[in-house]
């Protein structure tokens, strides 16, 4: 019940940023994505990682951060729900969380049915596995582009058994024709590893893996040049894993790497992908129990904003 006497209609935007249920952005919450330009989504999910866990809670963290955000984005002016409906669909409901099939599935059909609707989803996860059944509601008329930013390719193969572990989902998608590997390019990667499988899948299959040592060579100018010509004016998806930072940025990620991107050329890579084709992003392994400060959800919550400009972009250009 409401205590507001005024005619005026509520607007949560200009309410303290404390106050009322937590949603992303703020934005209203809705039961279907019918009429949504741009629909915001959580998938706390972390059951397909390798290392440390916690990923299920990035969506309840981000969406709390993402209370800090406001709307007139600073170097543009523009302001994404002016020119876009935006609304938060929720989380995706799980029947069996220990079944990766099921999950998969599950994943699948909810962003299928947010397809139908004619919404672009942007999505905060949950592990970098969950990538995959998206893409597989996605692509449904024809492999998409990536634009990766990432500490590791995910390309490998299996893990202890299973060929779905957050280290393989672009790997599953090449080979199910989801993802076209000469229109994705890989930023930031790095680190050692005990095989090559990784970093050679991806190359030998035509991706463009953009290492750590190039990129701080080269330098973010070159790199978004890079990356628009590769993905070109197709559809392009935005897969923002958030240990593609350096873990002083961003500590609460389930694999760390030093040696990082910092915040503020993550930002300048971003803002050089607008006019893309673009069709779909997610900010995943933000980790909250691995950063008490609660900086890293922040940083997520920050860099879903700065991606949902770009998407309120692609929409409107689109109608």
């Amino acid at each position: 019940m409401s205590n507001d006497n005024s005619p005026t209609p509520f607007d949560p935007m200009a309410a303290p940023r404390y106050s009322e249920l937590a949603t992303f952005f703020r934005a209203p919450l809705a039961q279907s994505a019918k009429g949504i330009d741009i629909a915001v989504i959580g998938v706390p999910y972390d059951g397909s990682v390798t290392n440390r866990p916690g990923a299920r809670h990035g969506p309840r963290e981000i969406r709390n951060m993402s209370s800090m955000m406001r709307s007139i984005h600073h170097s543009t002016r523009r302001n994404p729900y002016e020119i876009c409906t935006v609304a938060d669909l929720g989380d995706v409901r799980f029947s069996e969380v220990f079944n990766v099939g099921t999950v998969i599935t599950e994943i699948e059909s909810f962003y299928s049915e947010i397809v139908r609707c004619g919404a672009v989803p942007l999505t905060a996860g949950g592990d970098h596995s969950i990538t995959y059944p998206i893409f597989k509601a996605l692509a449904v008329d024809g492999p998409i582009g990536m634009i990766q930013i990432d500490a590791h390719t995910d390309t490998w193969d299996s893990f202890q058994g299973s060929k779905f572990s957050h280290g393989a989902p672009f790997r599953r998608s090449v080979e199910d024709g989801l993802l076209d590997p000469e229109k994705t390019i890989q930023i930031g990667i790095r680190g050692a590893q005990n095989t090559t499988e990784g970093w050679d899948y991806s190359i030998d299959s035509g991706m463009r893996v953009v290492f750590m040592d190039e990129l701080c060579e080269a330098g973010v100018d070159k790199i978004i040049g890079e990356a628009r010509r590769i993905v070109g004016d197709g559809p392009t998806y935005i897969s923002f894993d958030i240990d593609g930072l350096d873990p002083a940025f961003a500590p609460g990620t389930g694999t760390p790497e030093i040696g990082g991107i910092s915040t503020l050329d993550a930002l300048k890579l971003i803002r050089g992908l607008n006019g893309l084709n673009l069709v779909g992003a997610d900010v995943v392994e933000v980790s909250p129990p691995f950063d008490p400060t609660g900086v890293t959800a922040l940083t997520g919550a920050t860099f879903m904003y700065e991606i949902l400009c770009l998407l309120a972009e692609a929409v409107a250009r689109g109608r």
